[in-house]
């Protein structure tokens, strides 16, 4: 019975092989020793720093860890392909997140990406879960591609949430770009342009937020973010030829709503990136702008302001190839812009009319050991500004760590405002 049972299983396993013209398991590992540093300063209510009651003006938070994805994310995959005949092709790709670190997450979901496919002459249409056109030019024009403590400040302004502390002793969360759909949207439907029109390329992706529409309207249940939220609509367009690449994106997330109150919550991303690779050295270089708005259908304005306010941000970098090994370098600013009434509680109590902003400068190198296996250090220095708390891990200065948040104790006399934040990786990477 059991042998019957293992030729049975052969039989199906060769039947999907004979299917597929290539199915292919794939995968990274990536793991590193990282520390991470903040320093705080204590802000009296005027905004200006001073003395706290043990005597100091400073705060420091630190922590080691053994992380992952320092280099390139650790993930683990699978895809294929069909030859469907007459220049046809179906193809599938499940890529799944993994912590390799703890072993706490496996191949138990395909977050990463899940997608099934059709190509051809016509392009490509993709529909599952995949990266969204805004997101690429913030990861494909990083020198340290998104990942470890070089990451650009674009990303981590963009991957949110923040808390913005203001100088004059009041902590606001406005969810500073908080966007599920920021790397990845659920529920989409994607178009590729062919890839031979002479260097040019670009697609565009529509996610639907899957929301019951109920008619009358009276009828809808009053619960946020239920009839708009999780949309997602954008596109990317670009050139590369030779030595460069340049693209251009644009997007709108839905990221909340309230159906009687008639408000929508959207964040607009807009960014322009380009690299040229001259052989010795490749130059990288982004601008972006990523605006929180809300729409409010009423004459009435919310009593707590509208929350709209946008982000600029810029990135230089370089790469450097060195022997079997490759330097990075990169520098990255961001700065807040509020555009619309505060809170009136920040109404009432702010004396900083400064923007909040932060810049951040990190350098790497990658030894290779071979095609499939690295050795990398990465160093990055953060400099907040007027009440910005980014640090050079997103998850050190998680809102949902107090312990490892740049806390602000709401006292008359203010509280610690984040300054100068510091990180550290020093990791290997296998990729199969």
């Amino acid at each position: 019975m059991k042998k019957s049972l293992v030729a049975l299983a052969a039989l199906a396993v060769a039947g999907v092989a004979s299917a597929q013209s290539s199915v292919t398991l794939f995968g990274v590992v990536d793991a590193a020793v990282s520390y991470y540093q903040t320093n705080s300063k204590f802000v009296g209510f005027a905004g200006t720093p001073v003395l706290n009651a043990v005597g100091t003006g400073d705060l420091k938070q630190s922590q080691w860890a053994l992380t992952n994805s320092g280099y390139n994310s650790s993930r683990i995959g699978f895809r294929g392909t069909e030859d469907l005949g007459g220049g046809l092709a179906a193809s599938f790709w499940l890529e799944s997140p993994i912590t390799n670190d703890d072993g706490a997450t496996g191949a138990s979901t395909f977050a990463r990406r899940s997608t099934v496919s059709l190509s051809g002459g016509f392009g490509e249409i993709r529909l599952g879960r995949d990266y969204t056109p805004t997101f690429w030019n913030d990861t494909v024009f990083d020198p340290f591609g998104t990942n470890g403590v070089g990451t650009n400040l674009i990303f981590t302004l963009n991957a949110g949430p923040r808390s913005l502390v203001l100088n004059n002793g009041v902590q606001v969360n406005r969810g500073l770009f908080s966007n599920t759909n920021y790397v990845r949207a659920s529920n989409s439907v994607g178009y590729f342009l062919p890839p031979n029109l002479g260097g040019f390329y670009g697609q565009v992706q529509y996610a639907f937020n899957e929301a019951i529409k109920y008619d009358p309207g009276t009828t809808t249940p009053n619960v946020l973010n239920s009839q708009r939220a999780g949309r997602y609509v954008g596109g990317r367009f670009g050139y590369a030829n030779g030595g460069l690449d340049v693209a251009a994106s644009y997007g709108e997330s839905t990221t909340g709503d309230d159906f009687y109150a008639g408000s929508t919550t959207t964040v607009k991303i807009a960014n322009l990136g380009a690299s040229y690779d001259f052989g010795v050295v490749k130059l990288f270089g982004e601008i972006s702008r990523t605006k929180n708005d809300i729409e409010v259908d009423s004459f009435i304005t919310p009593a707590f302001g509208t929350g709209s306010f946008k982000g600029d941000g810029y990135l230089l970098g370089a790469t450097v190839p060195v022997g079997p090994g490759l330097i990075r370098l990169a520098y990255s600013s961001v700065k807040l812009n509020y555009t619309s009434t505060p809170t009136l509680a920040a109404f009432a109590l702010s004396t900083n009319t400064d923007k909040p902003k932060a810049d951040k400068f990190a350098i790497g190198y990658v030894h290779n050991l071979s095609k499939r296996t690295a050795l990398y250090a990465t160093a990055a220095f953060v400099k907040n500004k007027n009440g910005l708390n980014l640090t050079a891990n997103s998850a050190f200065n998680s809102t949902t760590s107090p312990q490892f948040t740049n806390t602000f104790l709401l006292t008359p006399t203010g509280g610690y405002q984040a300054d100068k934040a510091y990180g550290y990786d020093f990791g290997i990477r296998h990729a199969f």
